[in-house]
């Protein structure tokens, strides 16, 4: 299955893995959940994050920077 988000084309099957990393200010981000093969459940949460004053979040999926957020 190939998806596109930003422009960007992605080849994605059930072994594919989808993470989601949070972290603060100028630090590393962490991984806060991964999800395997569950595109639709790794979108869902990415979206329902809230981000206060100096975090950011991002998506990634098999290591690749997909969508990044910062408040």
């Amino acid at each position: 299955m190939n998806i596109t988000i930003h422009n960007k084309t992605f080849s994605c099957n059930e072994h594919t893995t989808f993470s989601i990393q949070v972290g603060k200010g100028k630090g590393s981000y962490k991984d806060k959940y991964v999800f395997v093969g569950k595109l639709n459940q790794a979108l869902f949460y990415y979206q329902c994050i809230n981000i206060g004053n100096g975090y950011k979040k991002r998506l990634l999926i098999d290591n690749q920077v997909v969508s990044r957020v910062c408040s």
